[in-house]
């Protein structure tokens, strides 16, 4: 006898559109019987260390607890004498990664992330962010918390952070002890704590329907999300990146993964397994209804706002064609009619990069020097595109929009 699983699970796997096509090349077969069940049960599943850290921060005063977890996560839990015990228990079984861990294969990871430069980030934006909205699942919890009631200025703001903390994954070193990756990790996960303990009591919430708010399946999904799928969108536009190279792009997504929460089972042993669990996990997870329709649209839009030096009527309009035509690339027309998108637009952008793509990272790393120079040139694209984003002026610190919870996330 089966387990009873949320009703948002879906009955049979959805197609996933591009995704599909490479787990297909890859061999990857649809789920198993015994898979949809368990991927089924795991939306009921949060993250029952940080759940227990939580109940105690809560019990003993946020505005007590907070300082201290902060002070540990910055300095580590030796610089608290006389540390309470379940925060003392919490920090010491993350400040040392676990035996599979290989700091080298971090270092090649985070470098290669750098070295697909701004079209990393482009991907990001455009495919598993932008498209993750046909998840309304997680919709669901989006929309009960202030930055998704928000409309554009929301799905701004929720990017620029995600992509703050992605710049700090991927930064030299940033998944090494306490580097800053590290930090943003952990601090991520305790905001998504605040989430599941805020949302979970609301009454509209129905846990019948959804589920968990922030459980194991939805994190691993959008972590995967944002760590592979860029890694995946980048190849069409000529990116150039070796197994090695994807694997350790892997590595770092499970060592992530990790510090984020999400159970090992989850987690991929290469970029092949990373391909599997998303490709599975967004078989019962996509499910576009009108959640997906409302944030889809107005991010779609959030290019005419960017900021620019010069010419920024133009430069805005060109954006916005841009993204929209990577968009409409990996998810075909009928995908964008579900998002309320444009049912096509020309995928002009994505080909226009395949030629420059293919020198830079193909033939300019031949060079000696060539892979660290075309790291250190993406890392500043990178975050050139997030001041682009937000303005010099505007705050993308993770945990801005986590605010309204009644303390600083």
């Amino acid at each position: 006898m089966t387990s009873p699983v949320p009703t948002r699970h879906r009955r049979q796997p959805a197609r996933v559109g591009a995704l599909q096509t490479l787990a297909i090349a890859l061999g990857i077969p649809k789920p198993t019987q015994s898979e949809w069940q368990t991927m089924g049960e795991a939306l009921l599943i949060g993250d029952p260390p940080m759940d227990r850290l939580l109940d105690w921060m809560y019990q003993e005063g946020i505005s007590e607890t907070r300082p201290l977890f902060d002070t540990a996560l910055q300095a580590g839990i030796a610089s608290i004498p006389d540390a309470p015990q379940p925060l003392r228990d919490f920090f010491t079984r993350y400040e040392s990664p676990p035996a599979w861990v290989d700091q080298n294969k971090l270092r090649l990871g985070e470098r290669m992330m750098r070295f697909a430069g701004r079209d990393a980030i482009y991907a990001a934006r455009d495919v598993p962010f932008l498209s993750g909205y046909a998840v309304s699942g997680i919709n669901r919890t989006l929309l009960l918390t202030k930055n998704g009631q928000n409309g554009q200025t929301g799905s701004a703001q929720r990017f620029a952070e995600t992509m703050r903390w992605a710049l700090d994954v991927i930064h030299e070193n940033g998944m090494a002890p306490r580097g800053p990756g590290y930090r943003s990790t952990l601090h991520v996960r305790l905001i998504h704590g605040f989430v599941r303990q805020h949302v979970g009591q609301l009454p509209e919430w129905s846990s019948e329907q959804w589920g968990v708010p922030v459980n194991q399946l939805d994190m691993a999904a959008t972590m995967l999300g944002a760590l592979i799928s860029p890694a995946i969108a980048c190849l069409p536009m000529g990116v150039l990146l070796t197994p090695n190279e994807l694997d350790a792009i892997a590595h770092v997504s499970r060592y992530t993964g990790w510090l984020m929460g999400i159970e090992e089972r989850w987690l991929p042993d290469g970029f092949r397994d990373a391909v599997k669990l998303l490709y599975h996990g967004l078989t019962t997870l996509y499910e576009p209804d009108e959640t997906s329709r409302q944030l889809a649209a107005p991010m779609a839009a959030d290019p005419l706002t960017w900021h620019y030096p010069r010419a920024q009527f133009l430069r805005r309009r060109i954006a916005w064609a841009a993204h929209l035509s990577i968009t409409s690339g990996f998810n075909g027309p009928r995908g964008m009619r579900r998002l309320g998108l444009p049912a096509y637009m020309p995928p002009w952008y994505p080909v226009l990069r395949v030629p420059i793509n293919v020198v830079r990272t193909g033939l300019l790393r031949g060079l000696p020097g060539g892979v660290d120079r075309i790291a250190r040139s993406g890392y500043r694209q990178q975050k050139a595109f997030l001041h682009t984003l937000v303005g010099p002026a505007a705050n993308s610190a993770i945990g801005t929009s986590a605010n309204y919870f009644g303390h600083a996330a």
